[in-house]
């Protein structure tokens, strides 16, 4: 029997994620929304929530302050989750999603997160080296708030190297840029995100492809799993690209869609299982995850059901 690898989480902007619905969305209008849902959230927080989700077991890494962060320890702790927090001074930021109900639109509302010191995020560096158990996959997931530099997932992933990690990274824009100078073992961005990476007008399936196996040649990274939204995703390493197209389900909340999928990958590579089978099974999570409400990612039971009828082609 395979030893389960062992997986840790991070992420610096972690939020308390706020869900309600109302029947219309008018300006200039007092509106009375359903009660509502709160939810742990944030890239690496959604990660290893999803990877619990699916039957899996983790450790996150995050910031807290104020009344927000305990409050936000607090939810993580309703959902059984190994979590370890690192004190900062600032404020946990939130968010709002609201699902209007006449045309099923979503309006999705981000706010700013808290601003973290040098001393904090240098703090987080210093804990990240010295984790225990050691761990074999790390994932560092989501925006870098103010005060972080854009070399920080670099430098966790240069932390990650050195303890024999793995580090899939997902985010964008610079904080990407340098994480691929250091080297990682797996990135995802969407197309747009990867469009902006390369620096070039690609719209064919096959230039996109190209593009991609000249990034893993190069050493930034050794695969890809580039978003397609509701075509899928485009997967690429030395070994192979394929073009994986998601089974065809009722779209109610595309939220954490994103993070379900990094977490079916992470977990399934971490039980052993095959690179390509690995990311088949992420994408058939993050297709679960558009299926239910909210911010509530994906459902065990959906994404194994979606995963066997993509593997048998029905």
């Amino acid at each position: 029997m395979k030893t389960l690898k062992k997986s840790v989480t991070l992420t610096m902007n972690p939020s308390i994620d706020k869900s309600s619905s109302v029947a219309h969305v008018v300006a200039e209008r007092k509106l009375y929304c359903k009660p509502p849902r709160f939810e742990a959230g944030g890239g690496g927080v959604n990660v290893s929530r999803a990877i619990k989700k699916l039957g899996g077991e983790s450790i996150l890494l995050y910031p807290a302050g104020r009344i927000t962060g305990e409050r936000l320890q607090e939810l993580l702790d309703q959902e059984g989750l190994n979590h370890r927090p690192f004190p900062i001074q600032g404020v946990i930021r939130e968010s709002l999603v609201i699902l209007e109900e006449s045309t099923g639109q979503q309006y999705r509302f981000g706010m700013p997160g808290p601003e973290i010191q040098k001393e904090e995020w240098e703090q987080f560096l210093q804990e990240l080296s010295a984790i225990e158990p050691s761990p074999d996959y790390l994932v560092a997931s989501g925006s870098l708030p103010p005060g972080v530099p854009a070399d920080f997932y670099a430098k966790a992933a240069r932390i990650g190297k050195k303890r024999g990690a793995k580090t899939i990274i997902d985010t964008s824009g610079e904080a990407l840029e340098q994480a691929l100078m250091e080297g990682v073992y797996l990135i995802k961005p969407n197309v747009r995100e990867f469009r902006e990476m390369v620096g070039e007008d690609i719209k064919e399936e096959s230039q996109i492809k190209a593009e991609a196996l000249k990034m893993v040649k190069s050493g930034r990274c050794e695969v890809l799993v580039i978003s397609l939204g509701a075509a899928g995703a485009l997967m690429v390493s030395e070994d192979f690209a394929e073009h994986i197209l998601p089974p065809t389900v009722p779209i109610v909340s595309k939220v954490g869609a994103g993070d379900s999928m990094v977490a079916g990958i992470v977990l399934s590579i971490a039980q052993g299982k095959p690179l390509r089978e690995s990311i088949l099974f992420g994408v058939a999570a993050g297709t679960a995850a558009v299926m239910t409400p909210g911010t509530e990612l994906c459902r065990r039971e959906d994404a194994e059901r979606l995963f066997e009828n993509m593997v048998s082609g029905s």
